[in-house]
Parts: C-alpha cells; structure tokens; sequence
C-alpha cells in the first residue's frame, strides 16, 4: 500500500526512534548531555536556539550512515538557570573546542544550523585550527533580528507562558518559510521547541542580537559550505549567500522550496549535499 506523501511524512516523523549512545560531558561547569551515533569519519551537528540534539536527530540518523555523529547539548538545556554562565557566543564556541578535545577528536568536520550555525562561525574563525571542515544552514555573520523575533523574545522575557503557547507557535511556523501542513513535520518542530525553557530561548535570542564575526572571516581557511533555504525567513537566501561570498573558496547551495528548519523538511538532500561536499574535501586531502 503507497501512503500519501503528507501522511509518510508523519509516519517518518512520529515512529523515528533515536539509535545511539548518550552520555553527559562537563562544559563550562555544567554538564550537558552527548549524542553519538554511527560510524566513520567525524562529522559534529551543533543544535539551534531551542529544541535540542533531539531536533537534530532525524538529521543525526542519515548522516550516520556514512559518519560517525556527534550532537552535543548547549548549556541552559538540561539546568535553564546555568543559561547566566554563557556570556556570548563565544562561550558556546569555547565549549565546543572542549567537547572536540574531551572526545578526542581530529579536526572533525562541524554542521551549525541557526544558532548553532553562529556558534561553528565563532569557532572556525578563531580557532580554524580545530576544524576539518565547516557546514553552515539558515546562518550569517551578523544575525539582524526581524520583527517577529523581536516580538517573539520580548513575550519570553516578560510573560510565563504555558506549553505549546499559540503565539509563539506562530513564530515556531515561520521556520519552515510558510504556514506548514497541519501534523507531521509541523508538530515534530513545535513539541522539540518547547522542551527548551522559554528564558532560555529568549536569552539565546539576546545573544544572537549581539553576535558580529563580519570583520573576522577572513581568518576562515577550511572547506565551507553554505545551505539555505530558498523560503527561509528568518535568514533569507540572499543575506546566506553574502556570507559565503565572504568566506574564501566556500561553496553555496540552495535547498528549492525549504525554509529555516530545511535540515528537516529537507534532510535526505540536506544529507546527500553534506556528504557529498565532505567526500571532496577528503579527496582534496589525499
């Protein structure tokens, strides 16, 4: 029996089931969980502003077919008044160093999508020495917060909101570029976002506000590639290509018809481009 492509996509969605070894490593004095999976070379997914490695695990899962996977937790996940510790994004990236360092590995290749997009930013363009490769989605070097997020982090702030908040939902459904079928994918996106504490989220958000690495690319010297979105709009394709353009020798390409979660919606091509492009730069290096 063929199911009905919305209907597989719920299917995919709800009956995935995280294959993996978890564990808690100590970053910047608070522990923060660390999801492994697969086999072969390196390749580390850094999670966006909320939602955790587990939004990251459909992804995770057909990488690892041909990488070994590591998603490592921010801190504010697990203990959200730990979130005073992290100071910027740079925090973060030095978090990350350690991860690299306490799992022993060798220049991995590092995939940041959004927010952690900006974190693998700061990490390769102060510590370029530490990374194999760099895979950016839905990122830019300057992030300029739009009406919508501005809204979205002042409600944070201010209001107590009970879980699966209608408005902020509203925000949630701008990821995906447009108003995305009912189901699936929609609520998948929505129930992973919610698991992470609002003052978190609105905190995040403040640093993004602050984060500015558009007089440092330069020092970038490793293989990037830029994915965005052609529907992206929180970070529209055209302020994504400018980042490549500033990054010497990266590579750009567009996902037709996905928007800022295209990780998601569009994961299977997402996987393929990203293996495609780190088999290149293996080849390079022979």
């Amino acid at each position: 029996m063929r199911i009905a492509a919305r209907h597989r996509t719920e299917w995919l969605l709800s009956s995935h089931t995280f294959e993996g070894r978890q564990r808690q490593l100590r970053l910047g004095g608070e522990w923060v969980d660390v999801v492994q999976m697969g086999q072969g070379e390196p390749l580390v997914l850094v999670p966006g502003l909320a939602g955790g490695w587990r939004l990251l695990a459909p992804l995770a899962a057909a990488l690892a077919r041909h990488h070994q996977v590591t998603i490592p937790g921010l801190r504010g996940d697990r203990f959200p008044m730990g979130t005073s510790w992290v100071r910027d994004i740079a925090d973060h990236a030095n978090d990350l160093a350690c991860l690299i360092d306490q799992l022993g590995l060798e220049r991995p290749a590092v995939f940041g999508v959004s927010y952690g997009g900006a974190i693998a930013l700061e990490l390769a363009v102060e510590q370029p020495q530490r990374l194999g490769a760099l895979v950016l989605h839905g990122a830019e070097a300057r992030f300029r917060a739009g009406l919508g997020a501005t809204i979205a982090r002042r409600v944070l702030e201010r209001f107590p909101l009970p879980t699966d908040n209608g408005f902020v939902n509203q925000f949630f459904n701008l990821l995906h570029g447009g108003k995305p079928e009912p189901g699936g994918l929609a609520d998948f996106v929505v129930e992973r976002c919610w698991e992470t504490d609002q003052g978190v989220m609105a905190r995040r958000l403040g640093l993004l506000e602050a984060f500015d690495v558009s007089d440092r690319l330069w020092r970038i010297d490793i293989p990037t590639l830029v994915l965005a979105g052609t529907r992206d709009a929180i970070v529209p394709r055209a302020r994504q290509r400018a980042l490549a353009a500033e990054i010497a020798g990266a590579r750009f390409e567009t996902l037709e018809g996905a928007g800022h979660v295209g990780f998601l919606s569009h994961r299977a091509e997402v996987a393929r481009t990203v293996r495609g492009f780190l088999r290149q730069v293996r080849h390079s290096h022979c």
